[in-house]
């Protein structure tokens, strides 16, 4: 089972309007399976790039961008919502990984913000000729 924290400095520079998830680009990376993540520690992009995984076989180091951004106002549930078109990448002339986690960022901002990661509970490799989708992705602020 996931589970996704958000990181303190996103919190931060939310209530500092610093970050505008409906305008600024996010981006999705895949981290290895030693990362750990820390939501004091691993406040940007390059906190965490370290532990990205290496860029190839249809993967690029920075990872992807998150593309038909959405807010909407989620009155049953009590919260904000940024939703965005599902992400894949496709592995091609080799496997991609392994990996656990996927980090999400703000690259609009001057620091690229950390916003969240998800930790997949499992790890994964994605076989030549194989993809890896991630779908119905939100970003909630409760």
């Amino acid at each position: 089972m996931s589970t996704t924290t958000m990181s303190n400095h996103y919190k931060y520079q939310l209530a500092d309007k610093q970050i505008d998830l409906s305008a600024d680009t996010i981006k999705v990376c895949l981290m290895s399976t030693s990362f750990a993540f820390d939501a004091d520690a691993h406040a940007t992009y390059a906190d965490v790039s370290a532990s990205e995984i290496s860029a190839g076989n249809g993967y690029s180091t920075g990872g992807e961008t998150l593309t038909t951004l959405s807010l909407s106002e989620d009155d049953t549930n009590d919260r904000a919502e940024m939703t965005c078109d599902d992400v894949q990448w496709d592995a091609s002339g080799g496997s991609i990984g392994a990996f656990g986690a996927a980090v999400f960022y703000d690259d609009t901002t001057a620091d690229d913000t950390v916003i969240m990661c998800t930790d997949f509970g499992v790890d994964y490799t994605i076989p030549d000729g194989s993809s890896f989708q991630l779908k119905d992705i939100a970003i909630r602020i409760a």
